[in-house]
């Protein structure tokens, strides 16, 4: 029952991750959370060894089929400024963690940050058209932008999120699809260095390997589809789709809030 639950959350969630450019971590992550199938931890790391693999192949498969439309200079920038963030984030989530009797609890300030920064993405993406963007160019400003995208996604356990897509947004521009593009590569990169930082000082939780290999194959297969949805949709669907999401993840964070720290 528990590999069941953890292989259609994650087939499900990178479809539309995928399709949004939000990953699949953030909806892996609070809907895990809620189930209480597993440890706090446990959900953090098979949800960013998911999200690596699902990335990597989205990434990898539209560079190799010419559909990338990466802004290889500007994203790459950020995205090596996510990954230092991401050792940063998961740092912090570790102390933070160390502060409650039970870890778990660090649950439920992860699920109280990821609602701010999802309500607050939310409001953005709906009046975006009301907002005039950026074409940023400078190196120094991408540099902060992709630490704290890095820190923020690496605490809260979920890689990135639509935070990453409005960033992309209002500070480059990007219409929707591409802006999922972008988002997904920025999120190989932090996730990869935060889930890296956990295998390399001995932080792995107790696990199923059945569970991470099905994870994994179910994400893959997930983001696949999101993958060949997102080429074939208009950027106001793709923006639909995103507003639907961050609606739904917002509504998991209000229970798993309620869970850690009133139930």
């Amino acid at each position: 029952m528990i590999y069941s639950i953890c292989f259609l959350v994650a087939f499900f969630s990178c479809s539309i991750g995928t399709i949004c450019g939000m990953g699949g971590g953030i909806i892996i992550k609070p809907v895990l959370d809620a189930t209480g199938v597993m440890s706090v931890a446990t959900i953090t790391f098979l949800s960013g060894c998911t999200v690596i693999c699902m990335t990597c192949w989205t990434v990898g498969k539209t560079l190799m089929k010419r559909e990338s439309v990466i802004d290889l200079k500007n994203t790459t920038i950020l995205a090596i400024s996510a990954a230092i963030g991401g050792v940063i984030g998961k740092e912090l989530f570790t102390k933070v963690a160390s502060l409650f009797p039970d870890p778990n609890t660090a649950g439920g300030v992860q699920a109280c940050l990821l609602f701010a920064a999802t309500l607050a993405t939310f409001f953005y993406t709906v009046n975006k058209d009301r907002i005039t963007p950026r074409k940023t160019e400078n190196a120094v400003i991408i540099i902060l932008l992709g630490l704290i995208l890095g820190i923020l996604g690496s605490f809260l356990g979920i890689g990135g999120g639509p935070f990453n897509v409005a960033a992309l947004y209002y500070f480059f521009d990007m219409p929707a699809k591409k802006a999922a593009q972008n988002s997904l590569y920025v999120i190989l990169f932090s996730q990869l260095t935060s889930t890296l930082r956990t295998v390399f000082t001995n932080g792995i939780p107790d696990f199923s390997l059945w569970s991470l290999l099905g994870m994994i194959v179910l994400g893959i297969a997930g983001s696949e589809i999101g993958r060949r949805i997102n080429y074939k949709i208009h950027d106001r669907t793709a923006t639909r789709f995103l507003e639907g999401a961050m609606i739904l993840i917002m509504c998991i964070n209000l229970y798993n809030i309620a869970k850690f720290f009133f139930l």
